[in-house]
């Protein structure tokens, strides 16, 4: 009898760009105050540098984040994540006296292979500070929004908004 793994194997070291989501374990929020969520961003940030991820999009909470940016052909998604939530874990049990706990559950990533995929989640990101309730995502220290409002060519700023993303199926139950 042959043997069937739970889910088709895929190669998260495979260039291209992707949408990433990592939560905390049981969706606690262990980064709730603006200091923590500062040294969530700065960590997330220096991993993305020194793994050459191009950080394109973040949404960054007390108990979860997303990422959109184009991984290299010789780095992992996985690898990322994994330095980010160990750097982030240590750092963040050092700040609470809580050495061992842990604070980090589960990522996904989706290879984005699609351009309206891409847009749509890049405005999705763009917005969930408001979908979270943190009012308007332009006013979110810990989100792109921002700086893509300040700093992105207008005419793609305009296609980005364009996009909707209210169909999308991503687990955000946050």
């Amino acid at each position: 009898m042959h043997s069937w793994p739970h889910a088709p194997s895929k190669s998260v070291t495979e260039p291209g760009t992707y949408f990433v989501t990592a939560a905390t374990y049981q969706k606690e929020h262990w980064f709730r105050s603006d200091e923590k969520l500062e040294l969530l961003q700065s960590i997330i940030f220096e991993t993305c540098l020194e793994f050459d991820f191009e950080l394109q999009a973040w949404a960054i909470f007390a108990n979860h984040y997303h990422l959109i940016g184009f991984n290299p052909a010789d780095m992992g998604v996985k690898k990322l994540t994994e330095k980010i939530h160990g750097v982030s874990a240590r750092e963040l049990n050092r700040l609470d006296n809580a050495v061992g706990r842990r604070v980090w559950y589960n990522m996904r990533d989706t290879r984005l292979s699609f351009e309206k995929s891409y847009l749509a989640r890049l405005n999705y990101v763009h917005n969930n500070p408001t979908k979270h309730g943190f009012g308007p995502a332009l006013s979110y220290p810990f989100c792109s929004a921002h700086w893509f409002e300040t700093h992105g060519d207008r005419s793609f700023i305009e296609t980005v908004k364009s996009f909707k993303y209210d169909q999308l199926d991503i687990d955000d139950d946050f």
